[in-house]
């Protein structure tokens, strides 16, 4: 009877054991792993109300929007943290609304058992429990700012400055999904006796795919911040970070994702820290002092141009090093590999050489540069 009794009990405990780590994990997350929200010291934005000027055309005060005949959206946005992400996010209120929408038919259609998206919720909370530590208070309260607007019909996933938060580091999420092809981006410029008026031209594909709703409704947002330089980006509701820009210093910048080991949690978010030095550096100099003072989680190309320098170089990023790419000729490429001497051979990177199709577009595109004399946005 007593060995039956162990028998018995030994699995009983084992159960409650597992019972209660995962409610300890649970309330961890619920308690510790989310994001509060930051303090902003005036609120009286909130109050604001777009008013509609024409048909997909709104304003508040200087701040506007608007649909181009291009089909992408416009808008203009100026003042400090909080008030500028409260109008982004009340102009932009649909849009920030179509991208959720389209984001979380993706997420069911790849996960359709609603108790794993809700364990996948938690462990992403968990995952991304530093991450308002690696963002400035600046970027934090934007995005609080924006999340003002978010509808309460994702309240499901997590409050909206949270869900807002964790979207910013989708890009890098991403990162641990590359081989179903998620993060795949190509990148070129040429500058000298490799453009037509000797200046730099700079061409990018942006391939980041969450279905084909989520590619919708692009936006190009002119943004004058308090602090820092103007500038513009291409990117979609919601989304204060940067994967492609270019500022009134003539500081472009753009993503191209590198191999990754998969992460065990986060750091600051790589379209944060190109934010950061699309808003504050007129150099390339000034770029790389901006990405030496941030960690991330994920290994990243930026290719940086700069009216300054008159030329454009790639600052290649991992977890634990920083490198600088300068071809040295008149023209460059960046797709999805490392070209620097330091971490072109770094086994992930001769892995992601080997199996991907990363050089291949290199050579193309080298191959596309090399059949005109002088590159030029003309049409043949």
């Amino acid at each position: 009877m007593r060995r039956l009794n162990k028998w018995i009990r030994y699995p009983l405990y084992l159960v409650l054991a597992l019972a209660l780590l995962i409610g300890g994990f649970y309330i961890y997350v619920s308690v510790f792993a989310i994001s509060k929200p930051p303090h902003p010291s005036n609120i009286s934005s909130l109050s604001l109300v777009p008013e509609q000027i024409d048909v997909d055309c709104y304003t508040i005060g200087e701040n506007w929007i608007r649909k181009s005949k291009s089909g992408l959206w416009e808008m203009y946005v100026a003042g400090e943290a909080f008030e500028r992400g409260v109008i982004n996010g009340k102009l932009s209120k649909n849009l920030v609304h179509e991208q959720e929408q389209a984001f979380s038919d993706q997420i069911t259609k790849l996960v359709p058992s609603p108790f794993y998206r809700n364990f996948l919720k938690y462990l992403i909370a968990w995952f991304n429990r530093d991450l308002d530590k690696n963002i400035t208070e600046e970027y934090k309260l934007e995005i609080y700012g924006v999340s003002k607007s978010a509808s309460p019909e994702f309240n499901y996933i997590g409050s909206p400055y949270q869900r807002l938060m964790n979207y910013h580091a989708a890009h890098d999420i991403g990162h641990a999904l590359q081989n179903f092809a998620l993060v795949g981006c190509s990148s070129f410029a040429t500058w000298d006796k490799k453009s037509e008026d000797k200046k730099l031209l700079i061409g990018r594909n942006f391939d980041f795919y969450v279905g084909d709703k989520f590619a919708e409704n692009k936006l190009v947002l002119f943004m004058k911040p308090e602090k820092g330089i103007p500038f513009m980006m291409v990117t979609w509701g919601g989304m204060t970070g940067v994967v492609s820009g270019m500022n009134m210093k003539g500081l472009t910048i753009t993503l191209n994702a590198a191999k990754s080991e998969v992460p065990l949690g986060s750091a600051t978010p790589i379209s944060i820290l190109a934010r950061e030095i699309l808003q504050y550096a007129g150099t390339i100099d000034e770029a790389l002092a901006i990405a030496r003072k941030r960690k991330t989680f994920v290994s990243e190309s930026f290719l940086i141009g700069s009216a300054a320098d008159k030329k454009a170089v790639t600052i290649e990023i991992t977890p634990d090093s920083l490198a600088v790419f300068d071809p040295h000729e008149d023209y460059i490429i960046c797709t999805n590999h490392y070209q620097s001497n330091s971490l072109k051979k770094l086994q992930s990177n001769e892995e992601q050489m080997l199996q991907s199709a990363s050089v291949y577009r290199e050579e193309r595109i080298k191959e596309l540069i090399m059949a005109v004399q002088e590159n030029t946005l003309k049409k043949p």
